[in-house]
């Protein structure tokens, strides 16, 4: 196993539950791990440590790593190079669960389409997991290979899947599958959109004639590449002018979550739902209750008449345009961190056309700036670290506008994650006269 992340150890506890032996391998030394990550992993029975190095221990019979560990890594290479079979936690995952798997993978959107889905089949009465890279306020992130090894027969698995987990997999098989977008982003680790969104269709790959495919047939990628791949019921959503299913009686403005983006977010959740046999009452009863996610436009304040909003789960150009088209009135926005590749076309377009104020934040704060003044906006100031940032936007902000914390990028310049800037800039709301 590489990497001694969450998805690492949970991986390392489920082989050692079945009777494997296990090296856990990460090329940090040993300083530069958390402690209480080489804590747990000590503590782990019969487990080998290989700290410090890229070279791939002997006698090595399955590989597994970590989602963020690329392809082209030197362990990844010579095993390649050994014959030895490299396989993904959810492969591993698929290949221990007794539940059957609801798959969820996009671009944007599949965090919150997959809590929806969550919300709505434990409201069916289906004992449910919820698996994924959910932000761990949300509720305790649980990786998938975990929620396998814990879902009796009978209940169900609910799981946001990301590329880098579909690289690996072969015998993956979930018995509804969702593919609800794709736009520019992890191009650091793809050569282009064709190679990213090929990865992506890898979701559907193993389906058999019974499983179900729900698919976004507005999305030019997902619309293209989906095609043939796999041999699930296509059943096929319309992204761009979403449209509840009439057996749900369901009123698109009932939703609390707003914008277009959510009204799509819950077609594919409910579309799901009912391939899988769910009730429609429930299903739309679920809905009108779903108040969306943590880090995901989530308001946690109003200060002097302005609102403060934290989308700190917003990471790449696209998911920055689908924000801001969700915001009524004026929005002064904060914007940045570390760019994955890419274009960031649509991020500007947005910002200049519905932000009247942007506040720059991290590594690429000012590339950001750089291509906001190129296309005639100016009105933008950097700022040294969140606390910063919020007093500036803050500052800027007029009656009735709203702050919206919409980075765009990755956050890893400044924090641990995604759910650190988000908390970070909840404290910094909270600290404001």
């Amino acid at each position: 196993m590489i990497g001694l992340a969450a998805t690492g150890l949970a991986t390392a506890r489920a082989l050692i539950a079945r009777g494997d032996e296990v090296v856990l391998c990460d090329a940090k030394p040993e300083v530069q791990l958390r402690p209480e990550r080489l804590a747990e992993a000590r503590a782990l029975p019969g487990v080998s440590l290989w700290l410090g190095s890229t070279a791939l221990p002997e006698d090595i019979q399955l590989l597994i790593p970590s989602p963020g560990v690329p392809p082209t890594a030197p362990p990844i290479l010579q095993a390649q190079a050994r014959g030895v079979e490299i396989a993904s936690e959810i492969e591993l995952a698929y290949r221990l669960a007794s539940a059957p798997i609801l798959a969820i993978t996009g671009t944007n959107g599949k965090t919150t389409t997959a809590a929806m889905l969550g919300a709505i089949c434990q409201a069916a009465g289906r004992e449910t997991y919820l698996a994924g890279n959910i932000a761990e306020d949300f509720g305790k992130r649980l990786p998938l290979i975990e929620a396998a090894t814990q879902a009796p027969k009978g209940s169900v698995i609910v799981a946001e899947v990301s590329s880098f987990q579909l690289e690996w997999v072969r015998d993956f098989r979930p018995k509804i599958a969702a593919w609800l977008n794709l736009s520019t982003d992890h191009l650091d680790r793809y050569a282009d959109m064709h190679a990213y969104g090929k990865t992506k269709a890898r979701i559907f790959a193993a389906q058999r004639a019974d499983d179900f495919a729900v698919i976004n047939a507005d999305d030019f990628y997902v619309s293209r590449l989906s095609d043939q791949v796999g041999r699930g019921i296509r059943l096929p959503f319309h992204g761009g002018a979403p449209q509840l299913d009439p057996a749900l009686q369901l009123r698109p403005e009932e939703l609390l979550v707003p914008g277009k983006h959510n009204l799509a977010n819950a077609v594919a959740a409910s579309s799901i739902a009912l391939a899988f046999g769910l009730n429609p009452a429930r299903i739309a009863e679920s809905l009108r209750g779903f108040r969306g996610v943590a880090h995901r436009m989530e308001l946690v304040g109003e200060k002097n008449g302005v609102r403060f909003i934290n989308n700190s789960m917003c990471t790449n150009p696209a998911a920055v345009a689908a924000s801001l088209s969700a915001i009524s009135g004026g929005v002064v926005a904060i914007a940045g961190g570390r760019h994955k590749g890419g274009d960031i076309a649509p991020m500007v377009e947005a910002l200049a056309n519905q932000a009247r104020h942007v506040v720059l934040i991290g590594e690429h704060g000012p590339l950001l700036g750089e291509a906001l003044a190129a296309c005639g906006f100016t009105q933008t100031e950097q700022a040294g670290d969140m606390d910063d940032a919020v007093q500036r936007a803050a500052a800027q902000a007029r009656l009735g506008e709203t702050v919206l914390l919409v980075p765009g990028f990755a956050s890893f310049d400044m924090f641990t994650g995604f759910e650190q800037r988000g908390q970070v800039f909840r404290e910094a709301v909270g600290n404001l006269s």
